[in-house]
């Protein structure tokens, strides 16, 4: 299977390739999330990989705007404790250190460990595999990454030191994304024994809408996980939903988004899968 990654080897999101889908797959490399859509849609990958939220640093809107603009189909999650670690040449001491090159999500999650070091400079890259690659093949002293241990062994690196992130149980969810053949609602599919969901949804501009909804949600005992809002960019002050439930009875959640349905502007089923936990 052809897998597209944020990232190169290395990064948390080859990691996380490895835990889905096993070693035996052909990595396809991206260094932004936009080149992904494009790279499903047009079959040249299988699936993707996808970081959506992160435990401090919270939802990473963008790629929730790509899901939707792309109309691409979740068809699972994965949740993975993140452990930063600085690393460099070998041979090089903590001291020696003038420089952190690292994806700026990466320096976020470590910034109370940089706080207290404030004589070294923060640079913000595209991806945290990548810089140890770059540290390792240009043999660049002074310079340190931060990124996983897999990319310190991968690329050679000592590790200067260990967990560096600022909250010790960091975790990031990703999903797992696939190109999406069905049109935006069909009730009659929803036949798949799965238990969680994504959806999106647009509100009336009614005062009330929002709640009336997740009453219904109540109503039909659906948990909901996670609500997100996200500007409407062709209506200003106007929102769209993104919302993730856990499903223990199909035939409830079923009747609520039918319900649901008649109440909203759009309804969107990002996604219908089986609940990963920590």
């Amino acid at each position: 299977m052809k897998i597209a990654i944020q990232g190169i080897r290395g990064s948390f999101h080859h990691i996380v390739a490895n835990k889905y889908f096993g070693n035996d797959i052909d990595l396809v490399e991206c260094m932004s999330f936009t080149d992904m859509p494009g790279l499903l849609n047009k079959g040249g990958v299988d699936s993707a990989v996808m970081a959506i939220e992160n435990s401090i640093a919270g939802a990473i809107l963008p790629n929730y705007a790509l899901i939707d603009e792309f109309d691409l189909s979740i068809e699972g999650e994965v949740y993975i404790n993140i452990h930063h670690h600085l690393m460099g040449l070998k041979g090089q001491e903590l001291s020696d250190i003038k420089e952190v090159w690292s994806h700026p999500m990466a320096l976020l999650q470590c910034r109370k460990f940089f706080r207290n070091r404030p004589e070294i400079k923060l640079i913000e890259e595209k991806d945290t595999a990548e810089v140890a690659r770059r540290i390792k093949e240009k043999g660049l002293k002074g310079i340190a990454a931060v990124a996983s241990k897999m990319a310190a062994n991968m690329y050679d690196l000592a590790v200067l030191a260990d967990d560096i992130q600022t909250i010790k149980n960091n975790s990031t969810r990703f999903f797992i994304l696939k190109k999406n053949n069905d049109s935006p609602y069909h009730p009659s599919k929803l036949g798949s024994v799965k238990d969680k969901a994504s959806i999106k949804f647009e509100t009336k501009h009614d005062s009330g809408s929002l709640a009336e909804i997740l009453d219904i949600f109540g109503k039909h005992d659906l948990n909901l996980t996670k609500i997100q809002s996200l500007p409407i960019i062709d209506k200003p002050w106007n929102y769209a939903f993104f919302i993730d439930l856990v499903i223990d009875d199909f035939v409830l959640y079923k009747n609520a988004l039918h319900l649901i349905s008649k109440k909203v502007t759009h309804l969107k089923i990002l996604g219908e899968y089986h609940q990963n936990k920590l």
